[in-house]
């Protein structure tokens, strides 16, 4: 097991017209479970690509258990790579795939690596599939394959790149349960690359957030949906996604009113020195869908577009402003164009400036101000 460092990290292609990952730094603790999520494009599998050694930073460095490897052949870094496609060797049996990498990068008799991919393919439990080949082989259990095959080196670090992706929703779920008990067993040091958000939420001790090959974020899966950094990441993290409304800010830090032609809302407390303090007017409100509540009067005024059931939930898409959800109880089912009030506490309303992005609320590793401890919506 080991620590991983990475310390400004850049990569550029077609002569530095190109910058897919811009300068980012990020310590993994030994034994930590960290998803890296991100909007395709961001730099998230460059980056990993650049940790397993398969390609080369244009700047910057890359330590892991303090040794620096950033020029170091992959084949020399005790790390092992899940691909998204898999990656088997179709003419392989399973226990040749498995016993590959064991053969290249140690000097274990043929006995001991039997032994050692017997003891792992029981683990994975595709001891019956030894003798088939890919081919062979549903999507789940070339997955089981190719993690049990890097789960037989030992290595120092695990690195996941989508892994998941081409499985169906049902299976997804079932494998993200394994590699998350199997992490938890095996207390490997892990980075696990995905776009989707719910299951970096799910699955990691810390979230790495990218946008543009830029870092954005890293924390606690709760923390950073309760406290974002901005606007970005509190539309990224959470699903469905943050509603945001554009809004002129007024008063003092004794009271601020936020309001458009649409909206008004009173700040109080913390949140209007905030404002007051930053001195912004025009700011982009932000509430969760989950956290607006349909009330009988007293709220703001708005029209149903459309109702969306979703099992448990109804989601209520609302007039205040592009996909403004509000998402509620199944049992709260207006008729769409029904007149309606909602609202929303002031606890949960997440500031930005409108011009630069930032929260006016982040305060890095702090704790929330006024907030209860609660779960994060699926």
């Amino acid at each position: 097991m080991a620590t991983v460092t990475l310390d400004t990290l850049r990569k550029e292609f077609d002569n530095g017209r190109i910058v897919a990952v811009d300068d980012v730094s990020l310590d993994v603790a030994d034994g930590e479970f960290v998803t890296v999520v991100g909007p395709s494009g961001c730099g998230k599998s460059t980056t990993l690509r650049m940790i397993a050694g398969l390609e080369s930073p244009t700047s910057g460095s890359i330590r892991i258990g303090g040794e620096d490897v950033t020029d170091l052949h992959a084949r020399d870094r005790d790390v092992a790579m899940v691909f998204q496609n898999y990656a088997l060797y179709p003419h392989k049996t399973v226990r040749e795939n498995m016993a590959f990498g064991l053969r290249m990068s140690t000097d274990l008799s043929k006995a001991e690596r039997r032994e050692k991919v017997d003891e792992t393919a029981e683990m994975m439990g595709i001891e019956e599939l030894l003798d088939d080949t890919p081919g062979e082989l549903s999507g789940g259990q070339k997955q089981r394959v190719a993690l049990g095959r890097a789960i037989v080196r030992e290595p120092d670090v695990f690195l996941f790149d989508e892994p998941l992706s081409n499985l169906d929703a049902k299976l997804r779920t079932t494998m993200r349960t394994e590699i998350q008990r199997l992490q938890d067993e095996l207390g490997v040091t892990s980075i696990y690359v995905t776009h989707d958000q719910e299951e970096a939420m799910t699955m990691g001790d810390r979230l790495a957030i990218l946008d543009g090959g830029e870092l954005q974020q890293t924390g606690r899966p709760k923390d950073v949906y309760e406290r974002p950094r901005n606007e970005f990441v509190g539309g990224f993290v959470g699903s469905p996604s943050m509603n945001t409304l554009p809004v002129v800010a007024s008063g003092d830090d004794s009271g601020v009113t936020l309001s458009n032609d649409r909206v008004r809302y009173d700040l109080s407390g913390e949140r209007a020195r905030r404002v007051a303090d930053a001195g912004v007017e025009d700011i982009h409100l932000g509430v969760r869908p989950e956290d607006v509540r349909v009330v009988d009067s007293g709220g703001i005024d708005t029209v149903v577009d459309v109702v969306e059931p979703v099992g448990s939930d109804n989601y209520l898409y609302l007039d205040l402003g592009p996909d403004f959800i509000a998402r509620v109880d199944a049992d709260v089912e207006p008729a769409m164009d029904d007149r309606i009030q909602v609202t929303f506490d002031e606890r949960d309303v997440h500031l930005f400036d409108a011009r630069t992005g930032d929260s006016l609320l982040y305060d890095g590793d702090a704790e929330g101000d006024e907030r209860d401890e609660r779960t994060i919506p699926a």
